[in-house]
C-alpha cells in the first residue's frame, strides 16, 4: 500500500518539496494542504524576485551550500518550463572607506561558498556596470538574478498534478492528532496521513504546536516596505544595487532591485509587523501582536539591536530619511521619484535568548518532519531544501 505523506503549506518550499518527493518516490500519495485559494500566497507571493547565489552565508552552513546548489538548479528548472528569469548580476556598493574591509570580507567568504567570478571594483568600474551608482569601491556578483517566483510556483503547480500529486486550497490546519497514523483536521475537511511535513512558513511554530512540538523558538514576524521608481527614472539602476552589509545588523540594508517583468523596486526597511499576514499599512492582529510582545526573546532581541530598530522605524515613517539611504547608493535617486510599492512579511524564527535564528532549522518527531526556520534564500534554494527535507524524511520514516 503506498505511503500517504501531507505537506503542510504551498508555499513554495512546501510546492518544491511535494515535486521533489514525487519525482523521487512517484509511488507516494502526497497531498498539500494550503489554507488559502492559491499557491505562494504569503512570503513567496511577496519576495522581491532575487536570485541569491550564497554570498553573505557562512561558510560551511546550510544556507551556504543550498543557495550555491539551489540557484543553479532554480535556473535549470525555470529554464525547462519557460518561467521568466535572468541572471543579470549584482553590484555591492562600499560608500565609505570603513566598509572596504568588510566589502573584502564579502568576497572572502563568497569565494569560500563557491560563488564563482567575484570581482572587486574600483570606483569607476562600479559606473561601468552601473553608470548611475558611486562609492569608494565594489563587487561584482555575476551569478545573482531575477525571476518571477509567481510563476515557479505555478509551474510547481502543475507538476505536482501531472505527477499524481492532490493540492487542496483552502485548507487551513486546526487539529493535528496521531494514533496509527495521522488525522488532519481542516476548514475544507477531515484527511489521513503516514508522515507529516510541516512547510507552514508564516504560521510553521503554530503548526508544529498542534502537532505537539515544543520547540522554544517562536516566529516573530518582521515586516519589509518598498518604494518603486517612477518610470522615467528606472534608468538609473541597471539591475541590482546592493549595499555592504553590517555584521552586526541582522539585515541587508536598503537596496535596488529590478523586477522581471518590469520596474524597479527600492527597499526594504525592516519593522516588527502587527500581523503575521498584514501586507497593507494598517492590517492589525490582535493575536500576532500579543503573541510577540509577551515573548521574552522579543524584548531581548529588542535591547540588543535597539539602535538599528529606531534607525528603522525612522526608515519606515519618514520618506527623506529613507530616500537619504537610497542616495548614498544613487545619489540622484530625489524623493519625488519614489512611488510606494509592495511589502512584504518575513517569517524570522527567535530563539528565547533573542537570537535570530540564521540557518535552515528542522524539528522531528515520529511521523513528523517541521520546517521551523527558512529564511533567505529559501526560494531562491527551494528546491535543494526539499532534496533535503526529502531525505530527512526518509531516514525518519525507515528509523
Amino acid at each position: 500500500m503506498a505511503m500517504k505523506v501531507a505537506i503542510i503549506g504551498g508555499g513554495i518550499v512546501g510546492l518544491a518539496t511535494a515535486h521533489q518527493l514525487l519525482k523521487r518516490h512517484p509511488a507516494t500519495k502526497v497531498l498539500v494542504l494550503e489554507k488559502e485559494k492559491s499557491a505562494g500566497q504569503h512570503q513567496t507571493g511577496h519576495n522581491s524576485g532575487v536570485l541569491h547565489c550564497g554570498l553573505y552565508y557562512r561558510p560551511g552552513s546550510a544556507k551556504a551550500r543550498l543557495a550555491v546548489e539551489g540557484i543553479r538548479r532554480m535556473g535549470a528548472f525555470c529554464q525547462e518550463h519557460g518561467v521568466p528569469h535572468e541572471i543579470c548580476g549584482k553590484t555591492v556598493v562600499a560608500t565609505a572607506a570603513e566598509q572596504i574591509p568588510r566589502l573584502h570580507a564579502l568576497l572572502e567568504r563568497g569565494t569560500a561558498n563557491g560563488v564563482g567570478g567575484l570581482q572587486l571594483l574600483t570606483p569607476e568600474q562600479i559606473r561601468d556596470y552601473e553608470p548611475h551608482a558611486r562609492g569608494v569601491a565594489g563587487l561584482r556578483v555575476p551569478q545573482e538574478g531575477i525571476v518571477d517566483y509567481a510563476a515557479v510556483c505555478a509551474a510547481l503547480v502543475a507538476q505536482i498534478g501531472a505527477r499524481g500529486g492532490e493540492i487542496r486550497f483552502q485548507s487551513e490546519v486546526m487539529r493535528l492528532r496521531r494514533n496509527v497514523c495521522w488525522r488532519i483536521g481542516t476548514r475544507g475537511g477531515e484527511y489521513e496521513a503516514d508522515f507529516l511535513i510541516n512547510c507552514a512558513g508564516l504560521q510553521c511554530d503554530r503548526v508544529g504546536r498542534l502537532a505537539g512540538v515544543r520547540d522554544g523558538a517562536k516566529i516573530v514576524p518582521f515586516r519589509g516596505e518598498f518604494y518603486l521608481l517612477k518610470p522615467e527614472r528606472q534608468h538609473l539602476v541597471k539591475n541590482l544595487i546592493y549595499p555592504v552589509p553590517d555584521p552586526k545588523f541582522p539585515f541587508l540594508g536598503v537596496h535596488f532591485m529590478r523586477l522581471i517583468r518590469g520596474g524597479v523596486e527600492c527597499g526594504p526597511n525592516a519593522s516588527m509587523a502587527l500581523a503575521r499576514e498584514g501586507y497593507r499599512r494598517g492590517d492589525f492582529s490582535l493575536r500576532d501582536t500579543v503573541e510577540s510582545l509577551t515573548y521574552r526573546g522579543f524584548w531581548k532581541f529588542l535591547l540588543r539591536h535597539r539602535a538599528m530598530c529606531w534607525e528603522e522605524l525612522k526608515h519606515r515613517y519618514i520618506k527623506k530619511i529613507f530616500c537619504r539611504s537610497l542616495q548614498r547608493l544613487v545619489p540622484e535617486v530625489q524623493m519625488e521619484d519614489l512611488m510606494e510599492g509592495g511589502c512584504g512579511v518575513r517569517a524570522q524564527a527567535l530563539s528565547p535568548e533573542g537570537e535570530l535564528l540564521q540557518d535552515f532549522e528542522f524539528a522531528r518527531q515520529p511521523g513528523a518532519l517541521h520546517v521551523l526556520n527558512a529564511p533567505s534564500p529559501a526560494a531562491t534554494a527551494a528546491l535543494s531544501i526539499a532534496d533535503e527535507i526529502v531525505t530527512m524524511a526518509e531516514e525518519a520514516i525507515t528509523s
